[in-house]
C-alpha cells in the first residue's frame, strides 16, 4: 500500500513542487514493469512516514514522463534523485536496503543520523 506522504509528479508539476518545497526532495524516477522499482517501493513508503517533515518523497513514472526522464538523464531504474533548493544535489540509481537509503536522504537534510 503506497503512503499518502509520496506525491506523484509528472512533466506539468513537477518543476513546481521541487522550487517551492521548503525541504529536500526526494524523486523515485521508476516504472511498474520494474521488479527492483517494486522493491524499493515500501521502503520509500516506510521513509515518508518516519521522515515526515524533513523530506519530501515523490515519484515519476518514466514511461508516462519520458521528456522528464530524458531532461534529468535518467537512463537506469530505479533512480533516487535528492533535490535542494530546486537542485539535484545527489543520485542514486539501483535498488537498495533502506539504511543506505536513509542514510543518502540524511546527508542533505535536516534528519538526525
Amino acid at each position: 500500500m503506497a503512503s499518502d506522504l509520496i506525491t506523484n509528479l509528472d512533466n506539468a508539476s513537477f518543476d513546481a513542487t521541487i522550487s517551492s518545497s521548503t525541504v529536500p526532495v526526494l524523486v523515485d524516477f521508476w516504472a511498474t514493469w520494474c521488479g527492483p522499482c517494486k522493491q524499493i517501493g515500501p521502503v520509500l513508503d516506510q521513509l515518508a512516514v518516519e521522515m515526515n517533515g524533513l523530506v519530501k518523497i515523490t515519484k515519476v513514472d518514466v514511461d508516462t514522463n519520458q521528456a522528464l526522464a530524458q531532461k534529468l538523464g535518467v537512463n537506469s531504474i530505479p533512480a533516487l534523485f535528492l533535490f535542494k533548493n530546486g537542485v539535484v544535489v545527489d543520485k542514486m540509481v539501483g535498488a537498495r536496503p533502506k539504511g543506505d537509503i536513509a542514510a543518502f536522504i540524511r546527508k542533505h537534510s535536516d534528519a538526525p543520523a
